[in-house]
């Protein structure tokens, strides 16, 4: 594993250095070649950081290099628009939850994690494009985390297939108020949920008449 880490950082370097040269001799005046460079830069950290078995460190520095790039790049190529802060929280999110190790297993994580991913981004949506509520779908995505760990932790299935359906119903709903109120579609998607429970219900329902 150790000449695999030396590899990488061998076969790193050649990369970056062809790349930097091509860039220099047929592009000069376009400075692409820092981009790769520093993805390339992955390689040997990710190697390393195996090698040492230490997921936290890798964690943080492949964060790191990746807000960097993002950055650079924003700035560089758009600084009108600050896309780089929609790619940021993912980014900062995934070392903390690295080091917070069993922890981040629970409910509270859960809730809390969830809470927070759903404040950030509508404060960007709000900042940034108020007139467009697209955090209608974050919301409704992150949601399920929480959701779906308590239930799996209770084995209470059917509830979650109940508490579930409530959460699509009013995701579509949501999502027909925000973007075409003048057509009412929501009850289509909402009738096909529906059956997700009362399946449930029936199947348990036959399964306990059986064994009686």
């Amino acid at each position: 594993m150790k000449g695999l880490v030396s590899f990488s950082i061998v076969g790193s370097a050649i990369c970056m250095f062809f790349l930097v040269m091509l860039n220099y001799f047929l592009t000069p005046t376009l400075d692409w070649s820092m981009y790769p460079c520093i993805a390339l830069l992955l390689w040997p950290l990710s190697m390393y950081f195996v090698y040492r078995q230490n997921l936290k460190q890798f964690a943080f520095f492949t964060s790191t290099v990746f807000i960097i790039l993002l950055t650079v790049i924003n700035l560089r190529e758009s600084p009108e628009v600050l896309w780089v802060l929609y790619a940021l929280y993912p980014l900062v999110f995934w070392p903390v939850f690295t080091a917070l190790g069993e922890k981040a297993y629970t409910l509270t994580a859960a809730v809390i994690g969830a809470t927070l991913t759903i404040v950030y981004y509508a404060l960007l949506n709000i900042a940034f494009s108020p007139s467009y509520p697209w955090v209608i779908v974050i919301i409704f995505a992150v949601g399920w985390w929480p959701l779906s760990l308590y239930h799996a932790r209770h084995r209470s299935f059917f509830a979650f297939s109940i508490q579930a359906s409530i959460w699509l119903s009013a995701f579509v709903i949501a999502m027909n108020w925000a973007f075409s109120p003048g057509v009412i579609w929501a009850i289509y998607p909402i009738f096909a949920v529906v059956w997700w429970p009362l399946s449930m219900y029936f199947f348990s329902a036959k399964r306990h008449m059986t064994t009686l």
